[in-house]
């Protein structure tokens, strides 16, 4: 798919490596067609890496697709410039009075925190309440598909003895859903967590359903029956060594963490890993970006908010 993205983005020419089609600007707008605009609620401290493996994935499509990078205005970040957020990201005041097709809202080091006490809480569901009538499909991930659950359902998470750390099988509990189009009956994605979220919570829902989960990590994919809010638990986004840099992130600062399961060959983190998640995580954003937004988004977003079956 052909994402158009800042030429000077770092994304870019890792991107470009890859082999990846990435349009500039120049050349989009030559192109007789009505884009995909998708916005990037990136809140995850490293943002390059995050950007990176996100645009990785909606590449996997033959859509032009608008990429709109967002931050919190309301937290000050240790590991990203302002000059850096200034160049490539927007705020929410920048972009409130605009509508997308899709929202992806990432994953968050918070999760520890209850909700409340996150410093960007407020604007953060400020922003999630917009998405309501401004947003046709939003992909919530991780920690994100945790705030978003709580705030839209009042779902709570609950901390776990242990994180939640590896690779996990995963089976389909609904057949006949678009997102799984073409999904394994046993599927792989990593999880990176110390919280979690309950099946029983989510049961008493009406609007909720599970389409996903694992006997053994939980609870995986949750979505509104309208299809406009998606949850993922886990991290389908990450690259092969991330769960490896974040075990030896942790082994080098003296912070107690298991091995990560089922990832390294045989349990040896002196052996690198190989990656059994991917082609699920392509087929994942690929289902999304298809099925519940290039084919339900009508082609003048202004009349988005009309459309009442938006918000759940």
């Amino acid at each position: 798919m052909p994402i158009k993205i800042p030429n000077d983005l770092p994304a870019s020419k890792t991107l470009k490596d890859e082999n990846i089609f990435i349009m500039n600007e120049h050349r989009a707008s030559k192109q007789d067609i009505r884009p995909m605009d998708i916005i990037i609620l990136n809140l995850m401290p490293n943002k390059t890496t995050t950007e990176t493996q996100l645009l990785r994935l909606l590449s996997n499509s033959p859509l032009q697709v608008n990429i709109t990078l967002m931050y919190t205005s309301s937290h000050t970040s240790k590991y990203t410039s302002s000059e850096y957020l200034f160049k490539y990201y927007k705020t929410f005041e920048q972009i409130k009075d605009k509508k997308f097709d899709g929202m992806i809202i990432t994953g968050a080091p918070v999760e520890l925190l209850e909700f409340e006490d996150v410093d960007y809480w407020k604007e953060l569901t400020s922003i999630m309440d917009w998405s309501a009538r401004n947003v046709y499909s939003t992909l919530h991930i991780c920690w994100g598909a945790q705030a978003g659950l709580y705030h839209h359902f009042g779902i709570p998470k609950y901390s776990l003895p242990q994180k939640r750390f590896g690779v996990f099988s995963h089976t389909i509990n609904k057949k006949n859903v678009d997102l799984l189009r073409g999904f394994d009956d046993i599927y792989f994605a990593p999880h990176s967590r110390h919280t979690t979220v309950k099946k029983s919570d989510i049961e008493k829902v009406p609007d909720l359903e599970i389409l996903s989960e694992s006997e053994e990590a939980g609870i995986y994919l949750v979505s509104t029956k309208n299809a406009h809010q998606i949850f993922v638990t886990g991290h389908p986004e990450y690259d092969t060594c991330t769960l490896k840099s974040e075990y030896d992130r942790d082994i080098q600062n003296n912070i107690p963490i298991d091995i990560p399961k089922h990832y390294f060959p045989d349990d040896d983190p002196t052996k690198l890993p190989t990656a059994n998640w991917k082609s699920h995580a392509n087929l994942l954003f690929l289902n999304w970006l298809n099925y519940y937004v290039y084919q339900e988004t009508p082609f003048n977003l202004d009349t988005l908010n009309e459309d009442s079956k938006i918000t759940s």
